[in-house]
């Protein structure tokens, strides 16, 4: 569905951000892509969505297919239109709008008055609190509900492929589990996911595969449950303890290993 390959991206003439990234998102399940801060992982959102430029940046080499065309540097209205929708990392919803008009935003490019509601009524049924508050300012929303309503406008457009940037960003545990459980339920009702997020945890918890990107490569990729119990991403990311020496560094084994796995996909 999403062929990403040897994808490189610069913003003016410094140094690429990413380094020949490539990522399959399939017609099915939740694609995690982890990561740290500047890892490149908005500069991958952006190329996807066609932002990129409107940041300065712009793919210097590489291809983006989506079902089988080629959207890298296509405009964001079309990418939309084509069906791969993003909801960006800080819950950008319209403050001065109703949740009901926020929902209507999301649903311009839907002709079909039927379908809208329709789609509609399932936004309501996947976000009970979203009915409640319906004719409330989303400025005037919790940012737990702000998020649910960022998830349901982009929802509203009936995406054939969902990028979800950074949803559990700000929210607390219980919130973040539910973040975790909608997009479960997402991926059940038949759209795909591509998840980028910071918290591993929930990310790997929901994934079937996952992509972990570490200063614009990728140095790890497989499915989620295998990443969830390798030592570098409990150590990296889930803040787990793994075999290490005297100095808090891997064991001799466990480091060799890491540079092994992180040679070969540089190299290859």
């Amino acid at each position: 569905m999403l062929d990403i390959e040897g994808l490189v991206v610069r913003y003016g003439a410094r140094e690429p951000v990413l380094h020949g990234v490539s990522l399959e998102v399939t017609e099915a399940g939740v694609v995690a892509l982890l990561g740290a801060n500047g890892a490149g992982k908005t500069s991958l959102m952006r190329a996807v969505s066609g932002t990129l430029p409107l940041h300065g940046g712009s793919v210097a080499a590489g291809s983006i297919r989506f079902l089988g065309q080629d959207i890298a540097g296509r405009d964001p209205a079309a990418v939309v239109a084509g069906g791969l929708v993003q909801t960006p990392e800080g819950r950008h919803v319209f403050g001065a709008l109703t949740v009901d008009e926020n929902l209507d935003a999301g649903a311009i490019t839907v002709r079909s008055r039927e379908a809208r509601e329709r789609t509609r009524r399932q936004m309501f049924e996947l976000f009970p609190r979203l009915a409640e508050r319906r004719r409330q300012r989303a400025g005037t929303l919790s940012g737990g509900e702000q998020q649910m309503l960022a998830i349901a406008r982009a929802l509203m457009s009936q995406p054939k492929l969902l990028l979800l940037d950074e949803p559990s960003l700000g929210l607390a545990p219980l919130l973040v589990k539910q973040i975790g459980e909608t997009v479960r339920e997402i991926s059940r009702d038949g759209v795909p996911v591509l998840l980028v997020e910071q918290n591993a945890a929930m990310a790997l918890s929901v994934a079937h595969r996952a992509y972990v990107l570490e200063l614009g490569r990728v140095v790890l990729d497989g499915p989620a449950g295998e990443l969830a119990h390798s030592d570098e991403v409990r150590r990296l990311y889930l803040g787990e303890d793994v075999a290490e020496d005297s100095d808090g560094q891997p064991r001799a084994g466990v480091r060799e290993d890491l540079a092994a796995r992180r040679l070969a996909r540089w190299s290859g």
